[in-house]
């Protein structure tokens, strides 16, 4: 599966974005589907997970302000950020996952600063 991702950008702490991820073919069978993220230095770590049957966990961290959500329909992966942190800036990366493939999007940057 190929993966875009898009959304990204400047937001003011206590704003909100949505990160979106166009998969090339349908998801309705992918196994597994997440957001990751990376800062400067660090290994990329799971944000969040959605199954393929709507199943949902989040990184204690953003739990209660991220939501993440799928639309096998449109083939796209959501990440709806609510009440966004200076500490949320970071590199995006969606995923998704089968029982024979790892696919990656791009890295879509979020910058959460006054």
């Amino acid at each position: 599966v190929q993966l875009q991702a898009s959304g990204g950008g400047l937001v003011q702490p206590g704003g909100s974005l949505r990160l979106s991820c166009a998969a090339s073919t349908s998801i309705a069978s992918v196994d597994l589907m997440n957001w990751y993220r990376q800062f400067p230095g660090k290994q990329r770590g799971l944000v969040a997970a959605i199954s393929s049957g709507g199943n949902t966990a989040y990184a204690d961290s953003v739990k209660g302000r991220f939501t993440i959500s799928r639309d096998n329909a449109k083939n796209t992966l959501y990440l709806q950020m609510n009440n966004l942190k200076p500490e949320d800036t970071a590199a995006y990366y969606c995923n998704a996952v089968t029982r024979t493939h790892n696919d990656w999007g791009q890295e879509t940057l979020v910058t959460v600063s006054s």
